[in-house]
């Protein structure tokens, strides 16, 4: 039983002690943003806290510091009680910050289910070691076995494994070799890998990449938020590749973009001037879990869609506003569909859903077709999200062969048809609705899914109307795009339309 206490003892040590020396080392590393995104019934405390940069000076300190007194104590043994305390306490504040019930669950990740959480998991353990009467090999052992060695009656410390000769004293050194095994393995993963801890700050990107950036992204306003002109698409993360006939494309998109690329992708983006995602809703729990655990800023924009089967169809609504997500948009095929169906009153009240609890209400649309007809019925969005592109491209198929709401229709095989291939069908349609609208347009798909250029796909979405575009991004094409953007946007020479953000 004393080695099983020695091995948990360390285990949860080395945890504390590493995560307290990659935010050591992490640069400008601060608790506040963790702190200021937490959502539930405990955020009130955990707001106050990030609310103040005195007591966010004290907060780091204690984190980084106590997480390295912490591991250490708890690694080798020495006033490991305390140790244990003083962690059990650390682990209390984190588990509350985003309990995993109630709302906070709605955004839960790997690891975490209802209560039971890695966290829960581990002060479990803390509390366990704490009260039960075997300490393990420690340094508090060979403490105790040298101040009463010259005792010939040397009383016994533990009932199972008694400290009575120098073999036994030096076993309680088992963890300084451990301790440093470990630490030299760490050094050389962190030389050869870089930081791979996956909690907040301790995943770094390139920023030698980020010094060729050539200014400060412009922004634009939309209701109470100021955000980037361009924003990020969520296609990518999600694995939607809309690549014509490539079937293993979809495949490779997951396949690059693990969950480590992801935070670096969007923590680049972040950096680089990007301060705004449009999402597709199964994505909303990996945004849930990237704000917790880098503390991001990030205003996420969510397309939401009809839960039909639901008794509450806006439900989508509510699990988007449980989740954190700052604006809400009727997602683009749904926005379709509804008005190819005719379903008029079902826009209208998701609309009047989303603004009546106070949030931004976004409508999309591939086919233009589906922003008239809401607009002759009355139906006014906050902002429209409409695809804008042009047709000079190979693959996409003739003007006369197009048919509104065929986006998200049948695929044919015939390639004078659509499949998967142009996704503003009726561009010059689109131009004149755009640029006699007086509410402020989202343009996405801007590089018809890869086929044109961002150098003249964002040039023809500026100059047409849009106030911003939203573009699909892998890590490797941030800057690029983000400098093509400011490039674009101090040239801009034909635009015709005032901004409306």
């Amino acid at each position: 039983m004393r080695a099983i206490i020695t091995i948990i003892r360390m285990a949860i040590g080395w945890h504390f002690l590493y995560e307290g020396f990659t935010k050591l080392f992490a640069e400008n590393w601060s608790a506040e943003s963790f702190l200021s995104n937490t959502f539930g019934f405990t955020s009130g405390f955990y707001h106050w806290l990030a609310s103040s940069p005195v007591i966010m000076q004290l907060i780091d300190l204690l984190n980084i510091y106590g997480l390295i007194f912490i591991g250490l104590t708890l690694f080798i043994g020495l006033c490991f009680r305390w140790a244990s305390l003083g962690g059990i306490v650390l682990l209390i504040l984190y588990y509350f910050a985003y309990p995993p019930f109630g709302i906070s669950l709605l955004g839960a990740h790997d690891g975490s289910v209802f209560i039971v959480n890695k966290i829960f998991v581990e002060a479990v353990m803390l509390i366990f070691i704490l009260c039960y009467k075997e300490k393990g090999y420690g340094i508090d052992e060979l403490i105790w076995y040298y101040k009463n060695r010259k005792n010939k009656k040397m009383s016994v410390r533990s009932a199972t494994q008694p400290i009575n000769n120098r073999r036994e004293a030096i076993k309680n050194l088992v963890s300084i070799p451990v301790l440093g095994a470990l630490g030299g393995g760490a050094w050389w993963n962190n030389r050869t890998y870089e930081i791979d801890a996956s909690t907040g700050a301790t995943i770094q990107i390139n920023r030698v990449e980020l010094s060729r950036l050539k200014g400060e992204l412009p922004k634009g306003r939309l209701g109470n938020f100021e955000l980037s002109r361009l924003v990020m698409g969520g296609n990518l993360i999600g694995g939607w590749a809309h690549a014509r006939d490539l079937l293993y494309a979809e495949s490779l998109f997951k396949a690059y973009n693990t969950e480590k690329k992801i935070i670096e992708t969007l923590m680049l983006c972040e950096q680089a001037g990007v301060n705004c995602i449009n999402i597709g809703y199964p994505t909303m729990s990996m945004m849930s879990k990237y704000k917790q655990l880098t503390g991001s800023k990030i205003k996420v924009i969510v397309q939401v869609g009809i839960d039909e089967k639901n008794k509450d169809i806006y439900d989508n609504v509510t699990q988007a506003i449980d989740n954190g997500m700052d604006i809400i948009q009727l997602q683009g095929n749904w926005g379709d569909w509804l008005v190819r169906d005719k379903k008029f009153d079902v826009i209208a009240g998701m609309m009047g859903r989303i603004k009546s609890q106070g949030y931004i209400a976004g409508l999309a649309a591939h086919t233009i077709d589906s922003l008239i007809a809401c607009e002759e019925q009355g139906i006014i969005p906050d902002y429209y999200m409409k695809t804008m592109h042009h047709d000079n491209y190979w693959s996409a198929h003739p003007r006369k062969n197009r048919q509104p709401f065929e986006v998200d229709g049948q695929r044919h095989l015939d390639h004078n048809m659509f499949h998967d291939n142009c996704f503003c069908p009726f561009p010059d349609k689109t131009v004149e609705f755009v640029n006699r609208t007086k509410v402020p347009v989202m343009g996405f798909k801007v590089l018809a899914a890869g086929a044109i250029s961002p150098k003249d796909g964002f040039n023809w979405a500026f100059e047409n109307g849009a106030d911003f575009i939203c573009v699909g991004m892998f890590d490797f094409q941030v800057v690029d795009d983000v400098n093509t953007c400011i490039d674009t946007l101090q040239k801009l020479q034909n635009r015709k339309r005032e901004w409306y953000a």
